[in-house]
């Protein structure tokens, strides 16, 4: 029995193998031609893995904390601290590029082989946990954004797992990155939007001019900055990505164009994310209770200053938003499983022959689907108690991350540099002074 499982894995990681050297081949031929249409073709054919994981990190979750953020707080704060956030997003990921190139492992199948079982099983229940927590804020936002068109949530929830399975079941990974792609283009929308809104740009520069805590350290707005980092960068990031590299099939030599991958994805993720506190900034913030609106709310008041087409865009805008989380989030539960557990782990394989690979990312979104449609649920507080969750999560997996980066070993030449290391140790103290302010704030709001 045991000879016929390693007769079977063998036979998978071969026909996974064919497929990949195909699509390095297409990558190669368009590396040997000389000419800028062949290097601007080169260019789009190796984006994927890096604006994936960044326009996905503006998830519905995202949209709706953003959107909170600005109707609470007003442009000031925000401005300067998401464009942080997002150079602190760039330098984690770009770790994770150089990683899966180098070892050609994923995230999870690194972690069981060099520090065994114990701290696999660890990182892997904080992974799947934290997913299903994060998926059920993208549910939020598809059924509340399509409830616009007057979609039941049911049927919302129904036809995007419909979606999510159509595209991971059927898709092979070179078409399945590039219909991700399309679909996150659509985040863009929150752009234009904010220009609609008519925003006072002096404001908007004034931020950086006079960076400023609105309202001092309270438990409040601590939890919201919490919130701010945590769905800017979150542990799934990190699976998704390595293992996206590997299920693309890049190599050392594809280490430059994963990093401007990368960065493209961040300068899309930080513009969306400014856009969407300077849309709600302007319109919603200043208003009698703005404080303590819903995202509900917020949409009713987006067709209030904005007209119907305001509201029908921000509408799309989480659709799209979840939609396209929803797709990554369920990719790196069943990569990370798969790694785990030494099953098929592309989505290369077909789904007759790879169900283990495929069927855990589904349920998960199945189940956060069925928690999303619970009878007055509390959405609003729960989706910022996810992105809490996250960056609580976040310090234990930069600390793998980092360990691994910094191992000759596997990483050759490739290991961290000096910079890099300062640079993690200082967002990984920045996030636990942060949740233990916010846990001194819970136990004595008397210091604050």
């Amino acid at each position: 029995m045991i000879q016929q499982q390693a007769v079977y894995a063998r036979t998978m990681d071969s026909e996974d193998a064919a497929i990949r050297a195909k699509d390095q081949a297409r990558i190669d031929t368009l590396r040997q031609k000389r000419g800028w249409l062949s290097r601007i073709l080169l260019g789009f054919v190796l984006l994927g893995p890096g604006v994936l994981v960044m326009i996905a990190d503006n998830d519905a979750g995202g949209v709706i904390t953003y959107s909170q953020t600005g109707a609470t707080y007003g442009i000031g704060f925000f401005i300067p601290a998401l464009i942080l956030s997002g150079i602190i997003a760039y330098i984690v990921q770009e770790m994770t590029v150089r990683l899966g190139a180098v070892t050609r492992r994923g995230h999870a199948e690194l972690i069981w082989g060099r520090y065994g079982a114990f701290w696999g099983w660890f990182s892997l229940v904080d992974l799947v946990l934290a997913n299903i927590l994060t998926l059920i804020t993208e549910f939020i936002g598809i059924t509340l954004g399509l409830s616009v068109f007057g979609v039941p949530h049911w049927l919302s929830a129904l036809l995007a797992i419909t979606l999510d399975a159509v595209v991971l079941l059927v898709l092979r990974y070179y078409t399945w990155e590039r219909v991700s792609l399309w679909i996150a283009a659509g985040n863009l929308v929150f752009i234009p939007l904010a220009f609609m809104a008519h925003p006072h740009w002096s404001v908007v520069a004034d931020a950086f001019a006079h960076w400023q805590v609105p309202g001092g350290f309270t438990p409040a707005f601590v939890f919201i900055i919490l919130a701010n980092f945590g769905t800017t960068i979150a542990p799934w990031m990190l699976f998704f990505q390595q293992s996206a590299v590997v299920d693309k099939g890049l190599t050392v030599k594809d280490i430059r164009h994963g990093q401007m991958d990368t960065a493209v994805g961040t300068v899309a993720m930080v513009a969306v994310a400014l856009a969407l506190v300077i849309l709600t900034g302007t319109v919603v913030h200043g208003m009698n209770g703005a404080s303590n609106l819903s995202i509900e709310q917020i949409l009713t008041v987006m067709g209030q200053r904005l007209g119907n087409t305001g509201e029908t865009l921000f509408a799309l805008g989480m659709v799209e938003a979840g939609t396209i989380s929803m797709i990554a989030l369920t990719a790196s539960t069943s990569w990370a499983m798969g790694e785990a557990f030494h099953w098929p782990k592309s989505i290369n394989m077909p789904a007759r022959r790879a169900w283990k690979f495929y069927l855990p990312g589904i349920l998960s979104a199945v189940l956060a689907a069925s928690v999303v449609l619970i009878p007055n649920a509390p959405l609003g507080f729960l989706n910022l108690t996810v992105q809490v969750i996250a960056s609580i999560f976040m310090p234990a997996a930069l600390l793998f991350l980092v360990l691994l980066l910094n191992d000759r070993h596997i990483m050759g030449e490739h290991v961290n540099r000096k910079w890099q290391n300062v640079s993690a140790v200082l967002i990984v103290a920045l996030l636990v002074g942060l949740n233990a302010v916010y846990g001194l704030s819970v136990v004595m709001p008397k210091l604050f």
